[in-house]
């Protein structure tokens, strides 16, 4: 009897929740609005850059690296699927060289794709 009484519960609770608007979105079809100071993907501005390495010292999952390129110029190489996405390098960047985006669409099919490496421009091509 015990049975019957669990099951006619279910079957009303069922019943309620049929006629119900969903509570999940439809996405990726429809595209939802991250919120103020979310934590996604990193952008690195090399003009600011003064290659202390505090951002590679403070990443707790080892997913920066900056590398010195020419003279007063660095670049960044991220490893989107080492980040945590915990922007403590944008935190201890002294001259906020480093800044998170609200970009959380980072899935890729090939490995390689998640290795990114920014890097200053030339002279010549940021003049034009």
């Amino acid at each position: 009897m015990a049975g019957r009484t669990r099951l006619g519960k279910m079957a009303m609770e069922v019943l309620k929740t049929f006629f119900q608007k969903p509570n999940t979105i439809l996405y990726p079809a429809e595209k939802i609005e991250m919120p103020e100071k979310f934590r996604g993907k990193l952008v690195f501005y090399p003009e600011k850059c003064i290659g202390c390495q505090l951002c590679v010292k403070d990443c707790p999952s080892n997913a920066i690296r900056i590398k010195k390129t020419a003279d007063g110029k660095f670049e960044a190489e991220v490893d989107l699927d080492k980040c945590i996405y915990c922007a403590q390098c944008v935190d201890s960047c002294p001259k906020k060289a480093l800044e998170a985006t609200k970009d959380v669409e980072l899935a890729q099919l090939k490995h390689g794709k998640l290795k990114v490496i920014i890097n200053a421009k030339p002279q010549e091509q940021a003049q034009k």
